[in-house]
């Protein structure tokens, strides 16, 4: 199967072709970073990277996987998640030149349980500065383009998220919102941008205090995979009373 076809995959045929042994984490992770290579200079839909990072842990994946022994239901799949979001050891800039050199000393609730799911933390995916505005633009990164047509946006405050799922660069993505950012983007780049109740994926750094208006949520390309990382990412965080 062509590199392309590879991650033409929904992240369900991946994890399955894993569990076959028809294809490695190793293999699937060069498959991406070839279809980012080509195609993310032209839509700018990844900010930071590890590229390093997820090799070495494609590599134990692969391992882990030909034993029989995942570590969780997404061991291997590279995914992004949203410059907003912290990533341990990964530059979260929120799209402001103030953040432009912060590297978090830990993982944000939601994406330390994709972490240890087994998810690769391969890219983080571009934003407005601060998050605010719907159009995934910023200071530090620069514009987000729609994959459909570079010179149309792709929606924000997720934008990258979806603009780099539209385009198979990666299978799953993270996003949040407050006024639309999850799902204009997925309307805009033809993706599924889920916006769940307040209490089901613990926030306990909610950007307008303890109201319930900003939430986090799953990016997938079909509902299947957009269930599979909801039920990985749920749950309550004792720093976030209202999960």
């Amino acid at each position: 199967m062509s590199n392309y076809k590879l991650c033409a995959l929904c992240a369900g045929e991946v994890l399955a072709a894993f569990a076959a042994k028809s294809l490695t984490p190793s293999e699937y992770l060069a498959a991406c970073l070839e279809q980012i290579t080509q195609f993310n200079p032209k839509i700018n839909a990844l900010a930071a990277m590890d590229v390093e990072g997820a090799v070495l842990s494609a590599e134990e994946a692969t391992q882990r996987w030909q034993s029989d022994t995942p570590m969780g239901p997404l061991d291997g799949l590279p995914i992004g998640v949203k410059d907003l979001q912290d990533t341990r050891g990964l530059l979260t800039t929120h799209g402001s030149i103030r953040a432009r050199s912060h590297v978090p000393d830990g993982d944000m609730p939601m994406v330390a349980r994709l972490r240890a799911a087994g998810a690769i933390i391969l890219a983080k995916t571009n934003v407005p500065e601060v998050g605010a505005g719907g159009n995934s633009r910023n200071p530090v990164w620069g514009a987000t383009g729609n994959p459909f047509d570079a010179n149309l946006v792709a929606g924000g405050s997720s934008g990258g998220s979806a603009a780099a799922l539209a385009a198979n660069l990666l299978p799953l993505c993270t996003g949040s919102d407050t006024g639309g950012s999850l799902r204009m983007p997925a309307a805009l780049c033809g993706i599924v941008g889920y916006r769940p109740s307040v209490g089901v994926i613990a926030h306990p750094t909610r950007p307008l205090g303890w109201s319930g208006i900003s939430v986090l949520g799953p990016m997938a390309r079909t509902i299947d995979d957009l269930t599979l990382m909801l039920g990985v990412c749920q749950g309550h965080d004792w720093d976030d009373p209202l999960s």
